[in-house]
């Protein structure tokens, strides 16, 4: 019977000349330089990108026609608004328009006339109004502002002298002259406000002045 031979050992493998072992390369490391340059450029696309979202922001709560705002960006900022002064007991007013007339306007010379009605109603509410003072187009021919600190006696005055500074604008469309004029209503802003509430009220009160100014101009008309 034959013997089984074992396979032959392996040789260890012989260290290098010197007995050091075989070096391994380490990792490259991104250099300083490098690392700085790719932040600043991120920051500068984040910074962008801001840019971008508060664009679209303003986009969204803007009207396009008069540059004030909108109902949804008015909404928000009367919501914020009555936070603020039930936080630190301020004091506010809203005042909601109605321009008068525009549909006879519009429907004997055009939308075209009408919107330059509602431009220059615009532009001087916003000549009535201060800088803290916010004022936008609550839809169709309703405008709405937001004012801060007065008491209710300077509310109404400021209601009244917007009703004034409109009712003096004066157009001419085709040769023929044309006006506007507006209805104001005001409900005082308080810690106990609401902005839906404070909306209704102030829009009631703008229906009930309209229908003052009609039978002034009825009975004026006798």
């Amino acid at each position: 019977m034959k013997k089984k031979t074992r396979a032959p050992a392996k040789k260890a493998a012989k260290p290098r000349k010197g007995g050091s072992e075989p070096k391994v390369a380490a990792p490259r490391s991104s250099s300083p330089d490098r690392t700085k340059a790719t932040i600043r450029r991120l920051r500068k696309e984040l910074a962008k990108a801001q840019q971008l979202v508060e664009k679209l922001q303003a986009s969204a709560d803007t009207d396009f026609l008069l540059g004030v705002l909108n109902r949804r960006g008015f909404e928000r900022e009367l919501n914020r608004s009555i936070a603020y002064i039930k936080r630190y007991h301020a004091s506010g007013a809203l005042i909601v328009l109605d321009v008068d007339r525009l549909k006879p306007i519009n429907d004997a010379f055009g939308h075209a006339a009408g919107d330059q009605v509602l431009r220059a109603v615009a532009a001087a509410v916003m000549s009535q109004v201060r800088a803290s003072d916010v004022v936008g187009r609550l839809g169709g021919d309703e405008f709405a502002v937001l004012l801060w600190n007065l008491t209710e006696t300077d509310a109404r005055a400021k209601a009244v002298a917007l009703e004034e500074v409109i009712d003096r604008l004066s157009f001419v469309f085709d040769g023929r002259t044309a006006t506007a004029g507006a209805s104001a209503g005001v409900a005082v802003l308080d810690a106990h406000s609401d902005a839906s509430r404070a909306l209704e009220e102030a829009d009631g009160a703008m229906y009930a002045r309209k229908a003052q100014r009609r039978h002034a101009a009825a009975a004026g008309k006798r």
